[in-house]
């Protein structure tokens, strides 16, 4: 059976972090940029095991997949702190969407950055 994607979107109002667009972001100071890339590395990799915590951390990886089309900040997405964390979640998530959603994030940044350097483990999402 063929599932058909759904459009991704987000909920702004139980989004924990600021929602700037793209192009915000891609011109962010780096003090600023490195606040929020922190805020967003600190709600995935949370550990609560609950519904809430669940639904909350989907809802951060569909508002990163709509960012994540944009040049600049898939580029800056990918080469940052968030990456690694990205392949912990999809190698220890329990749950089946989180994965699904952290494996189209990680294709969506590789797609979309202007560099792939040749450390950047992208080939591990085929593995997993």
């Amino acid at each position: 059976q063929i599932m058909k994607q759904v459009p991704v979107r987000f909920d702004l109002k139980t989004l924990h972090i600021p929602t700037y667009s793209a192009e915000k972001l891609s011109s962010m100071k780096d003090t600023d940029w490195n606040d929020f890339l922190q805020r967003v590395c600190s709600l995935l990799d949370s550990t609560e095991k609950n519904t809430g915590a669940a639904r909350s951390k989907l809802n951060l990886l569909y508002y990163l997949c709509t960012v994540a089309v944009h040049k600049e900040v898939a580029s800056r997405l990918i080469s940052s702190q968030l990456f690694p964390i990205l392949i912990q979640q999809l190698r220890a998530a329990a749950n089946w969407d989180i994965r699904a959603r952290v494996a189209r994030l990680i294709g969506l940044l590789a797609f979309h950055t202007s560099e792939l350097e040749e450390n950047v483990p992208v080939s591990e999402v085929t593995f997993l």
